[in-house]
């Protein structure tokens, strides 16, 4: 039952998404949430290491697209700052943005990746659409709203859970 919470890899932040990484996992596209994944919530920009991270990528040709439950105003004007496509708002936990953003892209379903901060959003979107999932510790979360932070506690028991379940097998 709670399969379709776990993440199939998790990190500290995309920062440690390294070609070699993807690579391991045959990763060769990254559905990326923007809020708390790539910039702290209450930010108008991203910060200059994960500008790099991100030409870096593209300069592997690591395919990106921004996928979002932000307003299309506010993600637009990210998405130029960063020169990637975007699908917003993405309306997750439900995989449509997902799978707009996979056929838009001609992404391939199989080597592509949605990366996020929130169990219940990003990552079950992810699942849904039957991706890869890679969940990154939030940037700043306390900056988020209440609605974001709610959830917090639940996912911590979520992960915890099949952390304990994976260690008695």
């Amino acid at each position: 039952m709670f399969q379709c919470f776990q993440p199939d890899l998790y990190v500290e932040g995309v920062l440690d998404l390294t070609l070699e990484c993807l690579q391991k996992y045959e990763i060769k596209s990254l559905l990326l949430d923007v809020d708390c994944t790539l910039k702290s919530y209450r930010s108008q920009n991203i910060s200059p290491e994960i500008l790099s991270w991100i030409e870096r990528m593209k300069n592997k040709e690591i395919g990106l697209c921004l996928v979002s439950n932000g307003s299309s105003l506010r993600i637009r004007v990210l998405a130029e700052q960063v020169q990637l496509p975007f699908i917003a708002p993405a309306l997750k936990p439900l995989p449509f943005g997902c799978c707009t953003a996979i056929q838009s892209m001609n992404f391939d379903k199989k080597s592509t990746a949605m990366v996020g901060d929130q169990v219940f959003s990003d990552l079950l979107a992810g699942k849904l659409a039957g991706l890869f999932t890679i969940l990154v510790t939030p940037m700043q979360p306390e900056e988020e709203p209440w609605f974001a932070r709610i959830k917090r506690p639940l996912e911590r028991i979520v992960l915890r859970r099949k952390k304990k379940e994976k260690n008695s097998v």
